[in-house]
């Protein structure tokens, strides 16, 4: 018995990484699995291929699950509308979506093509919007259903060079809440997850010498695609029913709730404000409080027999 038994869960980007994790723990949980991926490399710009969701498929049933595949892409609407329509004829419903399906595009800002800013962003934000709107309705028509949408830390936190990530990552975070309170009234749930974990994304970033490279091989030990994503797959059991709106995360054994935005201080002035009255009283009232521009830490990664051992 698992805590997904029953249910009917679309995993997109699952032929990799988090993806292919979040699909294979569904199914050991239970769940009947609708593995998306495209097929494509992590920088987008080919034309996919059927192996990576097939495989995961096929290890799925192999291992005596349920699983269909599908190699369409979020960016497209009507292909996400077919990918509800493969689990209702494959098994008869839908009950939960996972979607860290993603690419990258990384450049600094003063350097960022619009063709770079608009891939990452129809990728992310639009292959998000996609995804919920092809299924929300069914959600609501049976009064229950669960969403994973996945932010980053790269928008939460800031990270340089990844300002159309962030921005995407970050318009998730709005979308994602406003699906929960909307969805509430309906028992459809909705939270997104920041994860941190060796994927081929945290692979594709350059190795500058032996000692990172070291780091590296610690970091790919002690903080694994499988621990985000089983805390995906927990969100969507129903033990998990009042948990909504909310943006986690999770980064080796360390699960993560995140603030969200709201006012810390408000400056009045009851005759109104003036251009120097602001400058010299409102702002410098504010200061300590200002946010630095630094990367501010994450908990610390448990070193690999930490991790082992939880």
């Amino acid at each position: 018995m698992g805590v997904l038994d029953g249910k009917v869960v679309l995993v997109t980007g699952g032929g990799n990484g988090i993806g292919r994790e979040c699909a294979l723990i569904a199914a050991r949980e239970g769940a009947k699995v609708v593995v998306n991926d495209l097929g494509g490399s992590l920088h987008g710009g080919d034309e996919g291929s059927i192996g990576p969701a097939e495989t995961v498929a096929k290890e799925i049933i192999a291992a005596g699950g349920q699983a269909v595949f599908n190699t369409e892409s979020v960016t497209s609407l009507k292909a996400c509308e077919g990918m509800l329509e493969q689990a209702l004829d494959s098994f008869g419903g839908l009950h939960a979506v996972i979607n860290p399906a993603g690419i990258l595009r990384d450049a600094m800002f003063h350097k960022m093509t619009p063709e770079n800013w608009d891939a990452v962003i129809e990728v992310h934000l639009r292959g998000t919007f996609n995804v919920c709107r092809a299924t929300i309705e069914h959600f609501r028509n049976q009064e229950d259903g669960a969403y994973v949408l996945y932010t980053s830390t790269s928008g939460i936190i800031g990270n340089i060079g990844q300002t159309n990530y962030g921005a995407a990552k970050m318009g998730i975070a709005g979308l994602s809440r406003i699906i929960a309170m909307e969805g509430a009234a309906k028992n459809i749930r909705c939270n997104c997850l920041a994860p941190v974990a060796w994927t081929r994304m945290t692979q594709s970033v350059p190795v500058r010498d032996e000692a990172q490279a070291a780091r590296r091989q610690q970091m790919a030990e002690a903080i694994r695609p499988d621990q985000p994503a089983r805390f995906s797959v927990a969100l969507l059991a129903d033990a998990a029913k009042n948990v909504s709106g909310q943006i986690f995360g999770s980064s080796g054994e360390n699960i993560i709730l995140y603030s969200q935005p709201r006012p810390i201080q408000t400056e009045t002035k009851a005759e109104g404000w003036t251009v120097d009255t602001i400058l010299s009283e409102a702002l410098p009232n504010m200061q300590e409080k200002f946010y630095s521009l630094n990367r501010l830490p994450l908990p610390p990664t448990p070193k690999p027999a930490d991790a082992a051992a939880g």
